[in-house]
């Protein structure tokens, strides 16, 4: 999409005064980085606070016709192949839309606001998702796209200590746990999550809020402005994927490593298995395996080994093993760090493999994910 044809988010006014970098993102025009650089808004988040403006993800707002929560839930477990009949209220949950196939359409959040399931789904699916979602369950659940909000994101080791004086109820939350409260005195959902791979939160509110909260936010000298350049490097390093490039609808949650998020309810043998789009695939692959799995890549020496660059079981490039998906330099670890799928033969940890970059055959080694020691507050 071209620039000239870009949205803004609530705070676009506010990025600019800070001096952020603005560059065009999944239809919106948003913060790349801001004057301290990458490195140092990365460093910080891991250390301190950072605020993310998340405004361009797709929030939703789903409700059962028939007035009964628990009806809306089942419905949505006919489109994903996630455990929702037993989410309690106030608790939340990663999942994911599956095609025919067993493709993921989109991966998603779901929480239980306790009268209406709230979902965040990703900027450049919402559209597509709100309509594969009203073709499927419209007829069992009202779905509302709340385009008039804005949502921030609060990451870090000391997020809880900034949140907490402006919104009490923050501190004793735990990790995915989503309550309604408010924010310096704004109305919000506060969700104890986040894409960093460390502890914070997600604040929803009314676009016209936005300016409010984050202004209160930044007041803390703990807190710096982030922008999508760390956000995408703190991800990667956390081990988690990015729709479009490390899953999308070429890939199965078995094959993306993901059958962590079905619980056991879901999977085969489960109290409610399959029932959702490809689920014949997916039990099946995870039944008898796959050709290929996500997997962690640390690349030697210093240089980042990007998306797209092909993986090699020899150092002449003439056994094809794999593609990286994600690639970027880890500032907390000092190194670069990828992702990718690789054959499973060769998915194993400590594997030793090769990337092309520049013409070269850079060794690489298969690695655990995450490449960061988690920091939720379980």
């Amino acid at each position: 999409m071209s620039e000239a044809s870009t949205a803004r988010v609530p705070l676009h006014d506010l990025h600019v005064e800070l001096g952020a970098k603005i560059v065009p993102f999944a239809g919106y025009e948003m913060p790349l980085q801001y004057p301290a650089g990458l490195m140092t808004e990365h460093l910080h988040t891991r250390k301190a606070a950072g605020l993310f403006d998340v405004s361009h993800m797709g929030q939703l707002r789903i409700t059962a016709k028939s007035g009964d929560l628990s009806d809306a839930a089942l419905a949505l477990e006919t489109i994903i192949p996630v455990d929702l009949a037993t989410l309690a209220p106030h608790r939340q949950r990663y999942g994911f839309l599956t095609n025919d196939r067993g493709g993921i359409m989109d991966d998603l959040m779901v929480a239980n606001m306790g009268g209406w399931l709230f979902v965040v789904v990703n900027a450049a699916c919402k559209a597509s998702d709100t309509a594969h979602i009203a073709a499927m369950i419209g007829d069992r659940v009202h779905i509302e796209r709340l385009d008039d909000r804005a949502l921030l994101a609060l990451q870090g080791p000391q997020a809880v200590d900034v949140l907490t004086p402006l919104c009490p109820a923050a501190a004793s939350m735990r990790f995915m746990d989503a309550i309604e409260t408010d924010v310096a005195g704004v109305p919000c959902t506060v969700t104890r999550s986040g894409y960093t791979g460390e502890d914070g939160y997600e604040l929803g509110m009314k676009a016209s809020d936005a300016d409010t909260v984050a202004r209160a936010l930044l007041r803390d000298e703990s807190v710096l402005p982030i922008g999508l350049g760390a956000r995408d490097s703190l991800r990667l390093e956390a081990g988690l994927c990015l729709y479009g490039n490390d899953i999308d609808e070429t890939t199965t949650p078995v094959e993306g490593n993901l059958v962590w998020a079905m619980q056991k309810a879901r999977r085969a043998g489960g109290a409610r298995e399959g029932g959702y789009p490809g689920a014949a695939q997916i039990m099946q692959q995870a039944a008898s395996g796959v050709s290929r799995l996500r997997v962690g890549l640390a690349p030697e020496g210093r240089a980042p080994v990007r998306a797209g660059a092909k993986l090699f079981a020899d150092a002449d490039g003439q056994i094809p093993a794999g593609v990286v998906t994600s690639g970027a330099f880890g500032p907390s670890i000092n190194a670069p760090v990828a992702m990718g799928y690789v054959d499973t033969k060769h998915s194993e940890t400590g594997t030793a493999l090769f990337a092309e970059l520049r013409g070269k055959f850079v060794p690489v080694t298969v690695s655990a994910l995450p490449f960061v020691k988690p920091g939720f507050k379980r």
